[in-house]
């Protein structure tokens, strides 16, 4: 399986043009991240793109180890004063290959992910690489929610993806969109309208 990097800086590039027109109203609306505004998303994947495996480890040691402390601290080093500022920021790390200590396929989802928290309530829309979202599907699929994944949603329901072959998991059916799929199972329920089937009530609970 080909390295995702490529998928990876093609998703940063293309937010990075989606960006560049923003008004100031729309980088301070809220995105689909509780509490998280479109300019703290941002800061955060500038976070993400400068992550190393030693880095990682320093950032949860100055947050007592509590994930989400780590993060929001992230946001506030990353997020410049201005929308401008913060966007050359993530310009220059567009190209980067740093990573933490996790699968390569996890900074493919943080991308695909994001970006969507991003466009979604800017009524934004993106055509993805079908293998970057089927990829990332994949990898949420399999990994634990106690880094991040679905993998006990996807043992109880089945993904089926209404524009091709693909299915994960075993269970009661839930078809649609994959890239909707992949927002649900991470915890977007706002992605829960474009899908449908026998297995949406124990998908919805799951993420009640």
């Amino acid at each position: 399986m080909k390295s995702p990097w490529s998928m990876v800086h093609m998703e940063r590039a293309a937010l990075i043009t989606d960006l560049a027109d923003l008004t100031d109203d729309q980088w301070d609306r809220p995105s689909l991240c509780p509490g998280w505004t479109v300019h703290d998303v941002v800061a955060h994947l500038v976070n993400n793109a400068k992550a190393t495996r030693l880095g990682i480890v320093r950032d949860m040691a100055r947050a007592r180890f509590n994930f989400d402390r780590q993060n929001a601290q992230g946001v506030e080093r990353e997020r410049g004063a201005t929308p401008h500022e913060t966007l050359a920021r993530l310009r220059q790390v567009a190209t980067r290959t740093s990573t933490p200590p996790a699968p390569l396929d996890s900074r493919l989802v943080e991308e695909v992910v994001h970006g969507e928290d991003i466009r979604r309530p800017l009524g934004l829309v993106r055509t993805y690489q079908a293998e970057a979202v089927i990829r990332s599907l994949r990898y949420q699929a399999r990994t634990p929610a106690a880094v991040g994944g679905a993998k006990e949603i996807s043992a109880t329901i089945r993904l089926r993806d209404a524009a091709s072959a693909v299915s994960i998991g075993d269970g009661p059916e839930v078809r649609g969109p994959a890239l909707s799929m992949l927002m649900a199972i991470s915890g977007r329920k706002e992605a829960l309208a474009d899908l449908a089937g026998p297995g949406m009530p124990t998908l919805e609970r799951a993420l009640s």
